[in-house]
């Protein structure tokens, strides 16, 4: 995959000014997509939308994807872009919605940069959309075949059978599907949930499956989101928290996500911190059955024991492993909390934990936590092709994991 000559001179010239207002560009696009097609409301997270992260990423994103076109020395795009075909899959985005995008975002761009938007420089950056956007549809259609479903029909109805109460802010749910078997998946996959909101509107939102692979049901596990500083209550947790009682009939994705575990026999750690814990507790589930010999490390930060999400299923698959051992942090009662093994107060420092040699490192949780973690692990000579990692949200970190 590779930009006619012409227009790779033409985006060595103009990528810097394009990344310089690509956040300008994305503001002024999604409005305008979005008041002229109202129905893509229900596919994009408004509140990602709302607090700018969904346009930062679209803008990372392309923008890392031009530079990867015409220089050979940088990043691989592949693991960003295969991550992004498995979120579109999760949402049911087919192939037509790219023409849609493709008209906005260059009227975005002509209206942002003007008289630099030469009509050389248009279709410059019209070619680059379109290798970004057709590289995406066929990652998509492959996914969708794999899934057993389509963008036009990328829903099943599952039933809540079971729910569990982890704290006040978070619930587990047993979901079965109404008619046939859950489709095979991988540890650390995650599902959207999509739900009718009281305003009319309809919105999804992805959620781990925090059980191993099993044929008649999965679990997800939820935090309700509270908003802070002016940002929005999550829409879609909130409904969930809700109403999700045994019975409630939920419309759910097939499984996706590209954060998964590899087969290895190497010694595995698993960091987490909060409700990052989910995808953690999957893969802790999946290799209990499979791999009760491996070594396993498993270490979590917390505020408290009483937030520590799906700790006692966690506890017993520790205790079933032959070499497994789990640490915790927690920020504010870790001398009373009753733990396998005592917690330590505070936040999670790895400085002085001893690690497996070889081992593979799987982090989940915040973004600045994660930031830290992997900082501390390249300092004590982790390389950093073991170091894998799961983002809620839009994927800020992958165009710079050195942020």
């Amino acid at each position: 995959m590779q930009l006619s000559p012409d227009s790779a001179t033409v985006v060595r010239a103009t990528a810097p000014l394009v990344a310089q207002h690509a956040d300008e560009i994305t503001r002024i696009f999604y409005p305008a997509m979005f008041a002229e097609h109202p129905a893509l409301l229900n596919v994009f997270n408004r509140a990602s939308q709302a607090i700018g992260e969904q346009p930062r990423a679209l803008a990372a994103s392309i923008v890392a994807f031009a530079v990867h076109l015409i220089d050979d020395g940088a990043p691989d795009f592949s693991p960003v872009l295969r991550r992004i075909a498995h979120k579109h899959v999760s949402l049911g985005i087919g192939a037509a919605d790219y023409t849609i995008v493709r008209r906005h975002l260059l009227a975005a761009v002509g209206t942002v940069l003007g008289d630099a938007v030469t009509p050389a420089v248009r279709s410059a950056w019209d070619e680059v959309y379109w290798l970004f956007a057709t590289s995406l549809i066929a990652e998509e259609a492959r996914l969708y075949t794999l899934g057993g479903v389509s963008a036009e029909l990328p829903w099943r109805a599952y039933r809540v059978v079971e729910r569990v109460e982890e704290s006040a802010d978070i619930v587990s749910l047993l979901l079965a599907p109404v008619t046939g078997a859950v489709p095979a998946h991988r540890a650390g996959q995650y599902v959207s949930i999509a739900v009718d909101l009281a305003d009319g509107t309809r919105q999804a939102r992805q959620y781990t499956i925090s059980s191993g692979p099993r044929g008649d049901a999965l679990r997800v596990t939820l935090k309700r989101v509270r908003g802070v500083d002016g940002a929005p209550d999550g829409q879609v947790s909130g409904w969930i928290h809700e109403h999700a009682a045994p019975g409630t009939l939920l419309d759910v994705s097939a499984p996706s996500g590209d954060v998964v575990l590899e087969d290895s026999q190497d010694p595995l750690v698993l960091i987490s911190a909060g409700i990052g814990i989910t995808p953690v507790a999957a893969i802790l589930e999946d290799l209990s059955r499979r791999q009760p010999d491996r070594t396993i490390r498993l270490f979590h930060a917390d505020r408290s024991h009483d937030t520590h999400a799906l700790y006692a299923s966690l506890r017993r698959q520790v205790l079933s492993m032959r070499d497994a051992r789990a640490q915790n942090w927690y920020q504010d009662d870790a001398h009373r909390a009753p733990t396998l093994h005592p917690a330590r107060a505070g936040r999670m420092e790895l400085d002085d934990v001893e690690l497996p040699a070889q081992a593979l490192f799987f982090l989940c949780g915040p973004l600045p936590f994660m930031q830290a973690v992997r900082s501390s692990l390249l300092g004590r000579g982790i390389p950093a092709e073991r170091i894998h990692y799961e983002v809620f949200g839009p994927d800020l970190w992958a165009q710079n994991p050195d942020l």
